[in-house]
């Protein structure tokens, strides 16, 4: 009798727990939203509806003189006759090939050795350093101390006999330099990024391997790089976007030139906007540069498989 009333009073209960736990739950919606409140206005006022614009100015001829004329697909059929366009996606996949490969290779390294020789929070905020730095100012910086006639580096080069260089002034070399120059300004956060995945994975899986007689080389290539796959693939999939859209390093050190040897397609997109007032044809533009970078990260997901962890 007795456990027939406590199973009464245990199904009577459960109703209650389970509406004031609604309740809570409804309670906690509105602060929640209260939260989430400025970022959701930021992205739509900042992301999403200069997207929404920039798709359909791309269908339009528009100059900032005038109201948009709609011409359809007219500025998509003038690009794919646009030869500068063409050098200017060749110039910017050099630099991209460029920057990503000696970056994460540099990055790499880096967030190794951090992570076994040291644990000192100083140097890891000191490799973060040329990161917080503005990208403008990094680009005068080295803009001055690459000077073919007063710059540092071509000092340091004459003490050993090597003659001066205008490292932003050479075609063949001006891609290389713009492209380790961001090297430096962005290897240490790309590194801290890399040395969060590595704090992941166990150490257990290490000691096993020592057990087992297995070289730190063999042991870096057939552990440490299969089980940080998702945090290299996030990495890649961040630092190629970012390389797609280089701009600040370029407008600020050689301007495109010398020639079209360093027109990125970011620059050439500014260029035909607010030097040529040629709105409608750089928002097509754009539009090309949107397909690509969300081609190449749907590519480097499934290639990378970097949904998927061999820690599961």
């Amino acid at each position: 009798m007795q456990a027939t009333t406590q199973a009464e009073t245990l199904q009577r209960a459960g109703p209650a727990k389970t509406g004031r736990a609604r309740r809570l739950a409804r309670g906690d919606v509105i602060p929640a939203l209260l939260f989430i409140l400025p970022a959701t206005i930021g992205f739509l006022v900042f992301y999403l509806w200069p997207t929404v614009r920039g798709f359909y100015l791309s269908l339009t001829d528009y100059s900032l003189f005038g109201l948009p004329k709609f011409v359809g697909l007219k500025n998509f059929q003038q690009l794919v006759h646009d030869k500068v366009l063409i050098n200017a996606l060749w110039v910017t996949l050099e630099y991209v090939v460029i920057n990503i490969g000696v970056q994460t290779v540099v990055a790499l390294g880096i967030a190794v050795l951090m992570h076994r020789l040291t644990e000192s929070t100083t140097i890891r905020g000191a490799v973060l350093l040329p990161y917080l730095v503005a990208n403008v100012v990094v680009a005068l910086v080295w803009l001055w101390m690459l000077d073919s006639q007063l710059g540092i580096v071509n000092v340091i080069l004459g003490w050993f006999g090597i003659s001066p260089e205008a490292w932003f002034g050479n075609s063949a070399l001006v891609i290389p330099t713009v492209a380790l120059v961001n090297v430096w300004k962005h290897m240490g956060y790309t590194a801290l990024l890399i040395f969060a995945g590595l704090q992941t994975i166990p150490k257990t899986v290490y000691e096993a391997a020592a057990v087992d007689g297995s070289s730190e080389w063999r042991t870096f290539w057939r552990i440490t790089i299969p089980l940080l796959r998702p945090v290299l693939v996030l990495v890649l999939i961040m630092t190629v976007i970012g390389s797609f859209q280089v701009f600040d390093t370029v407008a600020v050190t050689s301007k495109g030139g010398p020639g079209n040897a360093s027109r990125v397609i970011q620059y050439y997109i500014y260029e035909q906007a607010f030097s040529r007032s040629h709105f409608g044809y750089a928002s097509a533009l754009s539009v090309v540069l949107f397909v690509i970078l969300a081609v190449v990260a749907i590519i480097q997901m499934r290639v990378l498989r970097g949904g998927e962890s061999d820690l599961d």
